[in-house]
């Protein structure tokens, strides 16, 4: 393997509070960022970032955007400078148009709370040009997996890809009142099923969890916050390990799951 080759991450950023509060979560994101290479730039598939078409972010200084209500308002406050790549975003739509996707550019597009919130504890400092990179809420894995493999190459130059959305996420069956509740099984079982093909790097099975997985429609109504993770796992391109790097829930199903792909 090339020795200066980055994995691709799929991390779950659970609510917008785990940009400040201290939790397994947190703590673990806090020191992700020093146990990798550092990176020359980010792209990041976002949960919160959906469109019709492949898009990719492509300005020069993104927005904080603070795409959430109801929670305390020094939340509302928090910026995450980190500059974007206009170049960058060219290349990565020059890649998607080269196997058939129709990319657009997005010249004012903003940095989401799926893109910030995990980055703003990996890289504090905000030095590293960000990306963000979109998911289709009306397509499936396979298409985002085809979206990853156009991107693979990008492990070889210094580029870090990540998905950021929820390995669990049901907003509708959490426990709100209770951060430390117990998972349930339904979550669990869909979790543990997820976490096996995984582990055996089972593909097929992985594209096919709308149909072989235990609750999969009850673990995600919706499935966005699937999605990047397959965006990750095609972009570890050919011949990857995973390896799992967190493993926490909160409000009872939201499980934050994290995994390496390299």
């Amino acid at each position: 393997m090339n020795a200066h080759r980055l994995p691709t991450l799929f991390l779950s950023h659970g609510s917008p509070m785990l940009a400040v509060q201290d939790s397994p979560a947190g703590r673990f994101l806090d020191g992700l960022g020093a146990e990798l290479p550092r990176p020359q730039a980010i792209v990041v598939a976002s949960a919160h970032f959906m469109a019709g078409h492949p898009s990719v972010g492509s300005a020069s200084q993104p927005a904080t955007v603070h795409d959430f209500g109801g929670f305390p308002a020094p939340l509302y406050q928090i910026q995450y400078p980190a500059p974007g790549s206009p170049e960058l975003a060219a290349t990565l739509a020059a890649r998607l148009a080269a196997v058939g996707l129709e990319p657009h550019e997005r010249p004012h597009h903003g940095l989401d709370h799926g893109v910030w919130v995990p980055l703003r504890r990996m890289y504090p400092e905000a030095g590293i040009p960000v990306v963000p990179l979109s998911v289709n809420p009306h397509l499936d894995a396979a298409y985002h997996y085809r979206v990853g493999r156009a991107l693979a190459s990008l492990r070889d130059e210094g580029v870090l890809v990540i998905g950021s959305g929820g390995f669990v996420h049901n907003l509708g069956d959490l426990d709100w009142g209770h951060p430390d509740a117990s998972m349930p099984d339904w979550a669990a079982t869909f979790a543990e099923w997820m976490r096996a093909r995984l582990h055996a790097s089972d593909i097929p099975a992985l594209l096919d969890w709308e149909r072989l997985a235990p609750n999969p429609r009850r673990s995600h109504p919706t499935i966005e916050h699937l999605m990047p993770l397959f965006v990750a796992l095609g972009a570890a391109g050919e011949g990857f390990d995973v390896r799992p790097l967190h493993r926490s829930h909160e409000f009872g199903s939201l499980a934050l799951d994290a995994f390496a792909f390299d």
